[in-house]
């Protein structure tokens, strides 16, 4: 497929309110409409999958093994994705990756409909979907600069924040009302289909010609990145309080299910209530970063999020009140996003653009696989001992002893303003 000059069309600038600049540009546009939509998707099958599995199996296990089958190879591969995606057309990558996911979705909505679906089927295609994503987030995540440029940055992460969470607040509200009325089937079947739209948003930008780097070994070019991470203070601290949040925040998130049925007494439609509060308190998180994003306090803004998240986790633990569960997901939903869209932020505009795809490798690394290899760890010890909320809640104090640590020993070192980077225009 031939590449074309962005000349004008990506360069016109569309009088836009400040909080939506990034959609100026119309390759951005276009990735944007096609993820609006696609994410919808996604969290249908996601809060459908997890019914799902529960209903296969009644194990609490098998959510976190689902989740870390998913997450395994993202884990394995992200480091060398991320250099893959410094040497490769993004775009083209992001197709393949995109397909890969559709048809995963869309078989296995065959054998759910057909009635054929066991949990292996389930366990094998979280594994081919976290192979497609190993690969597809540090594209994604370097694509976004490359067409928004350093200026819009922050702001294009916060509207992909706002398009991700706002679909976490209708996905799994559908899909609950979908899997009570229909079963699970329907929401696969929508999934699969959703990524249309992200297809045809990709063959439809207009970008530069792809001038491949010059040829390295893998190896060396890995190297270089892991360097670069050694080297650079504020990168390695912003990497290290990431891990820890995924390790110790996000392991939860799996066993949401349980929690739903078995702590709260809710059905189907009361665990899709819980998602979504959890993902309204991150979209107003998003939108507060987009529209005020550039007047607030980024590093002293994410260290309260930091610590605030592991003490709403615990309170969450505790409660047997379904309305307040709602109000204490709002609040790990918006600490939890706040985040990972400055974490993310921080670490794009500290890094030079011919490292970027192999830092936000191990970012994404660490967002999209550590978690869910700890969510694997945190299933299998509650299953064990008996007592989901006992073990989240330990779990969760240990996160926030972590977080204080690195805090006081590293304050004042991200104190610093960014070093100026070569921007790479769109």
């Amino acid at each position: 497929m031939p590449t074309l000059p962005p000349a004008a069309p990506s360069r016109r600038r569309i009088r836009l309110p400040h909080a939506l600049r990034a959609l100026r540009h119309r390759n951005y546009r276009l990735l944007f409409a096609g993820q609006l939509i696609a994410q919808i998707g996604f969290w249908m099958q996601a809060t459908a999958q997890g019914w799902l599995v529960l209903r296969l199996t009644e194990a609490p296990f098998w959510l976190g093994a689902i989740a870390a089958a998913q997450s395994l190879p993202v884990l394995l591969l992200s480091a060398p994705a991320g250099a893959f995606a410094d040497r490769v057309p993004k775009r083209t990558l992001l197709l393949v990756t995109q397909g890969t996911a559709m048809a995963t979705a869309l078989l296995l909505a065959l054998l759910i409909f057909s009635h054929m679906v066991q949990v292996w089927h389930v366990l094998l295609a979280a594994l081919l979907v976290g192979i497609a994503s190993a690969f597809e987030n540090p594209a994604r995540q370097a694509f976004t600069i490359e067409l928004v440029g350093r200026e819009d940055l922050m702001n294009a992460i916060a509207l992909d924040s706002t398009v991700l969470n706002g679909a976490r607040i209708i996905g799994p509200a559908a899909a609950g009302a979908l899997v009570a009325a229909t079963g699970e089937g329907p929401a696969f079947l929508i999934n699969g289909l959703s990524v249309l739209a992200v297809i045809g948003g990709l063959l439809m930008m207009r970008l530069r010609m792809f001038h491949a780097p010059p040829r390295r070994s893998g190896w060396q070019q890995l190297r270089e990145g892991f360097d670069y991470i050694r080297r650079d203070a504020r990168v390695r601290l912003l990497l290290l309080q990431i891990t820890a949040h995924c390790v110790f925040g996000l392991a939860y998130f799996p066993l949401l299910p349980y929690f739903a049925r078995n702590v709260l007494g809710a059905d189907v439609q009361g665990f899709g209530v819980l998602a979504s509060i959890n993902a309204a308190g991150a979209l107003i998180a998003a939108l507060m970063i987009a529209l005020i994003g550039d007047r607030l306090p980024r590093v002293g803004l994410r260290t309260v999020a930091l610590l605030s998240y592991a003490i709403l986790l615990g309170a969450f633990t505790l409660t047997r009140s379904f309305p307040l569960a709602m109000a204490l997901l709002a609040g790990i939903g918006w600490a939890g996003i706040v985040v990972l869209t400055l974490t993310n932020t921080l670490l794009q505009m500290a890094v030079p653009d011919e490292l970027r795809g192999r830092v936000m490798g191990v970012y994404m690394l660490v967002v999209m696989g550590v978690s869910q290899v700890s969510g694997l760890l945190l299933s299998s010890a509650a299953d064990v001992i008996g007592d989901v909320p006992l073990v989240v809640g330990c779990w969760a104090l240990i996160g926030w002893v972590v977080q204080l640590y690195l805090f006081l020993m590293w304050r004042g070192t991200l104190r610093e303003a960014p070093r100026p980077v070569t921007e790479t225009p769109a």
